[in-house]
C-alpha cells in the first residue's frame, strides 16, 4: 500500500506546484475550533480531533447515539416492543449517569410520551 501513499503525495506535490493551494480562504489563519474542542481536555484535543477525523465517536457519544436511535424507534414500536425499549433505554441512561455524562442521557419519561404520541398518530 505504500504505493498509494506515493501516489497521493505526488498529486498533492502536484497541486501545490500549479497553485491549487495559493489564495484559499483563511490562509494564515488558524484552524476554526469545533466544538468538541471546548469540552475535551487540552492535552487530548489532537487524539480526539484524529478519532473524529477518522470517523470515531468516544463511546460516550455512541451511547448518547444509541440511546436517541431507542427513543426514535419508540415513536414506530408497537406496544409490545416498548417495555423492551423502554428497558434497554434506561439501561443505556444509567451507563452514561455512571460515567458522569447525565448530559447525554435522553429521559426515559421523554421516550414514553413519544411512544405515546406515536401510537395516537398510528390510531387516527
Amino acid at each position: 500500500m505504500w504505493w498509494v501513499t506515493e501516489l497521493a503525495e505526488r498529486r498533492i506535490a502536484e497541486a501545490q506546484r500549479d497553485g491549487a493551494f495559493d489564495n484559499l480562504p483563511g490562509i494564515g489563519q488558524p484552524l476554526p475550533a469545533d466544538e468538541i474542542d471546548l469540552l475535551v481536555p487540552e492535552h487530548q484535543r489532537i487524539a480526539y480531533r484524529v478519532l473524529k477525523n477518522s470517523g470515531y465517536l468516544p463511546p460516550e457519544l455512541e451511547t448518547h447515539r444509541d440511546a436517541v436511535e431507542l427513543a426514535l424507534q419508540l415513536a414506530t414500536a408497537e406496544a409490545d416492543t416498548r417495555p423492551a425499549l423502554l428497558e434497554r433505554l434506561a439501561r443505556l441512561n444509567r451507563l452514561l449517569e455512571h460515567g458522569g455524562h447525565r448530559a447525554l442521557a435522553v429521559p426515559v419519561d421523554y421516550a414514553t410520551r413519544l411512544a405515546e404520541w406515536g401510537s395516537a398518530r398510528r390510531h387516527q
